[in-house]
């Protein structure tokens, strides 16, 4: 039997998560294993139905000698031919003596010496012996069925659930390859991180199914040791049965039916299942393996660079509809690589689909200024792709960080993301305050992200300082056009943060 490695601790900040075990050809490395549950249970099943066989043999035997008991000697070659060479599904048997195989051997050797049989014998075998064979050929029935609706059905879920997961990871494996192609723009709902998210939350619903269809087959393995005896024991009693009634008939018919008997009854309850196990080992479940645990597993792009967040932890934010009555909502936020600002209820990635309640494409959105540990961000909602985005309007998002230190380092983040034309101003020192360093009486002011053209040719060109000649002055017409201020005759060019401060586009407080 194969070492099996211990189980790996769990990750910081992680949940408790299930572990399942490394059994026969199971890598407990990969997300989807090559091994399928459904060959334990198939080989079961096919055991019950050599089972079934074997049992069946036996009825037909019982049967046959019960029509040669009324046709005396020659009807003794259909009792031979009942109980035909090879047994189907003779491999499940051992070979050597002293198993169900050589029970079947000796019973063949035996029975080609019958001669005669009486009516009475006759009988007794149809009203005492076969119904016995009758009864364990039911059982071995309904245990079949059991196995069918049980062990079996638990090993179609784990199919299904590793086709959902390889089906998650291969589109993780595309978008990634889209992500490093096309710089990054990727839809919201293709956003490896979320996709990430989506295999940690499937491949955490497939180890439960693996665990509990492995829990099912332990469970159905442990129970055929015991049934297999139950089988070996109920032939063992028609066999006696069986001796009891032929046991008038001539010294020598008796002989040969006693040891057919005491050959069967010489098969030890444990043997047949104990030599199964050894010769087929390797298909088994091992009960002492360590269960599977998601700490271990690796797949595919699992530490590509587009799924870990530039930043991530809990901000505060105040709603757009009843913002001023509830007040800031924590969330969990995450900035990811394709410049998305998402937002989460929790960090959790196992108690439900982590999907994104609101996702802001940054370079597409304009950011505020920090002010006393707040800052907004001004854009649509891409959550709810492109037909919802396409309706959406411009909204404003207030912030709030912990401490001011961590609104700057969010700040900064998004700023980056966002790209220097969308960001209002620089940052103000820690020293400073953020109104007082940019000398602006109001809130911190947007600036818009792009001016509409300006058409310049046939204007009438003003004159300016003295110092500045027609194209200065028809440049600055241009940026006063551009920034929906009147341009200035002399002196300099209003800042952005000024001249929005006094067309009324502020932040909020």
């Amino acid at each position: 039997m194969s070492a099996y490695p211990p189980e790996k601790a769990g990750q910081p900040g992680s949940h408790a998560l299930p572990t399942r075990t490394t059994t026969g050809t199971m890598s407990d490395d990969e997300a989807v294993p090559d091994a399928n549950p459904s060959d334990t249970a198939g080989i079961l099943q096919e055991r019950l139905q050599a089972w079934k066989h074997a049992v069946g043999y036996i009825e037909n035997y019982f049967t046959a000698t019960e029509k040669v008991e009324k046709a005396h000697a020659k009807e003794y070659e259909k009792v031979l031919k009942s109980i035909s060479d090879p047994l189907k599904e003779g491999h499940h048997f051992d070979q050597s003596l002293g198993g169900i195989a050589g029970m079947f051997e000796n019973m063949r050797s035996n029975t080609q010496g019958i001669a005669n049989s009486h009516l009475e014998t006759a009988k007794n075998i149809s009203g005492s012996v076969l119904p016995i064979l009758a009864r364990l050929h039911t059982e071995i029935k309904n245990k079949s069925k059991e196995l069918t609706h049980g062990a079996a059905k638990g090993a179609k879920n784990v199919t299904s659930a590793r086709n959902e997961t390889q089906k998650y990871i291969e589109a993780l494996g595309q978008y990634t390859a889209t992500f490093d192609s096309s710089g990054g723009k990727i839809d919201p709902p293709n956003d490896p991180y979320l996709l990430h998210r989506g295999i940690q939350y499937r491949l955490h619903k497939q180890v439960l199914e693996e665990n509990n269809s492995r829990q099912d087959l332990i469970a159905v393995q442990d129970n055929f040791q015991s049934f297999e005896a139950h089988v070996i024991q109920a032939i063992q009693q028609s066999m006696s049965a069986f001796l009891q009634y032929v046991g008038g008939q001539a010294e020598r018919q008796k002989a040969m039916y006693t040891d057919m008997t005491s050959t069967t009854q010489r098969i030890p309850p444990e043997f047949e299942w104990m030599n199964f196990l050894h010769r087929n080992g390797n298909l088994m479940i091992d009960p002492s393996s360590p269960k599977r645990s998601m700490s271990s597993i690796t797949y595919p792009n699992q530490d590509h660079h587009s799924i870990k967040p530039l930043i991530a932890g809990t901000l505060e934010r105040k709603s757009r509809a009843l913002g001023g009555l509830t007040g800031y909502k924590t969330g969990y936020y995450a900035v990811t690589p394709s410049k998305y600002l998402h937002q989460f209820d929790d960090d959790d990635n196992f108690r439900k689909e982590p999907t994104a309640e609101l996702s802001l494409y940054l370079p597409d959105c304009t950011i505020g200024a920090v002010s006393d540990c707040r800052f907004n961000v001004k854009g649509k909602d891409s959550s709810k792709g492109k037909v919802g985005t396409a309706f959406q309007m411009n909204h404003e998002f207030s912030f709030k960080a912990n401490t001011e230190e961590d609104a700057f380092k969010w700040w900064k983040v998004i700023s980056e993301a966002a790209g220097a034309f969308n960001v209002t101003s620089e940052p103000p020192s820690a020293a400073s305050s953020p109104v007082s360093s940019r000398n602006v009486s109001g809130p911190p002011a947007y600036v818009e992200k792009h001016a509409p053209p300006v058409q310049t040719q046939g204007l009438p060109l003003r004159q300016g300082p003295a110092s500045a000649g027609p194209q200065s002055a028809l440049g600055q017409e241009a940026r006063s056009a551009g920034s929906g201020v009147a341009p200035h005759s002399a002196g300099p060019i209003e800042s952005p943060i000024t001249v929005a401060t006094e067309t009324g586009k502020g932040l909020p407080p």
